[in-house]
């Protein structure tokens, strides 16, 4: 059996650009895709925190160092430059896969600074 989890997640990045007439869905900075073990092409889910758009693409390679989050073509309909928004890729695991599996998580600052990375997300108290 094999399990869809979370791969890799930027947290509360800023949209920079919001390009409706550009070919390419999400240019996220180069140096970040490294970071979080992600690839040009890959699916990629979108939340929007400030207007609720829940939406799929797939990402394209930005400068290294922009801190870019652009989003281009139909994309740019569902965001406003200055957003926040959640970024997650998910991955299908095997059961041996997973008993290492740890997610790459990327929070940033509202000015698209890291603000820290990790591996896990701590347990939500009640």
């Amino acid at each position: 059996m094999h399990n869809i989890m979370l791969k890799a997640k930027f947290h509360m990045a800023s949209v920079t650009h919001a390009v409706l007439n550009y070919e390419g869905s999400c240019a996220i900075d180069g140096e970040w895709l490294d970071m979080a073990g992600l690839r040009e092409y890959e699916q990629i889910q979108i939340y929007n925190k400030d207007n609720g758009e829940r939406f799929t693409t797939y990402i394209i390679r930005g400068e290294d160092g922009s801190r870019m989050i652009s989003m281009n073509g139909a994309a740019a309909r569902k965001v406003s430059v200055g957003d926040r928004v959640i970024i997650c890729a998910y991955a299908s695991y095997s059961e041996e896969e997973l008993e290492n599996h740890k997610p790459a998580l990327i929070y940033l600052n509202k000015d698209n600074t890291i603000d820290h990375t990790a591996n896990a997300i701590p347990v939500q108290l009640g």
